[in-house]
């Protein structure tokens, strides 16, 4: 039975949502403050993380940058916060949804198990070799990458697009496609966010951002890596 937590505030909210998963055959077990919740991850992970930005004790976007130093296990941000830039903040920091609030039970529990699918599908896919290109290794069994030798630090959702692209060679996408692929939310996230992500990777992995030689942008369609 795949394991839950959920950390959030206002027990109207958890109540229902802990009875709408529990219906759909999960295990959940609830926090309503921040710094408990960071305590518990600590020691045990679940199979995924439904996590309220502005709680008591942490906020969600400082428990979500706590999970990402040691773990790539899925997380939905739950929030009453419309504006974009903070969509966007959550997604980057690895976040593998966002849902505003009100919000219906049933629509979560779906994105919980569409959200669990892709994880399962990245653990059951056939170990991968080494993608070496230039200066450039990127390591697809320990999610670590090298240039000119030295590891640079990715979140989890960067690493995802550079590997995606660099499986892809010279392939282009558009960003609606790298949503939906590393995403899995086309309708749901501003495309911004892809051109947010590909600048980040270009700061970190190439040897000038402004001329890169391996995320190329094709004008008008999207993006490719060039070995």
């Amino acid at each position: 039975m795949p394991k839950i937590i959920i950390v959030e505030d206002e027990p109207s909210i958890s109540e229902v949502v802990s009875l709408y998963l529990n219906r759909a055959g999960f295990e959940v077990t609830t926090f309503a403050d921040g710094l408990e919740a960071h305590h518990y991850l600590a020691l045990s992970l679940p199979d995924l993380v439904i996590l309220d930005v502005m709680l008591p004790g942490m906020d969600g976007f400082a428990l979500i940058r706590s999970i990402r130093d040691r773990s790539d296990v899925p997380v939905i941000l739950l929030t009453s916060r419309r504006e974009e830039s903070d969509r966007i903040a959550g997604l980057e920091l690895g976040a593998d949804d966002y849902v505003v609030k009100p919000f219906s039970p049933q629509e979560l529990v779906s994105r919980v198990r569409a959200v669990l699918r892709r994880t399962q599908t990245k653990l059951d896919s056939p170990a991968q070799a080494n993608i070496q290109a230039g200066n450039l290794n990127i390591n697809p069994q320990t999610r670590e990458v090298l240039v000119n030798g030295s590891e640079i630090i990715l979140t989890a959702k960067e690493f995802d697009l550079l590997y995606h692209l660099a499986t892809h060679p010279r392939q282009v996408f558009s960003r609606d496609q790298l949503l939906e692929s590393i995403w899995g939310l086309r309708d749901f996230i501003d495309p911004s966010t892809v051109t947010v992500h590909i600048r980040r990777l270009r700061e970190k992995i190439e040897k000038d951002p402004t001329t890169p030689t391996h995320l190329v942008t094709t004008w008008g369609v999207g993006y490719k890596f060039d070995p």
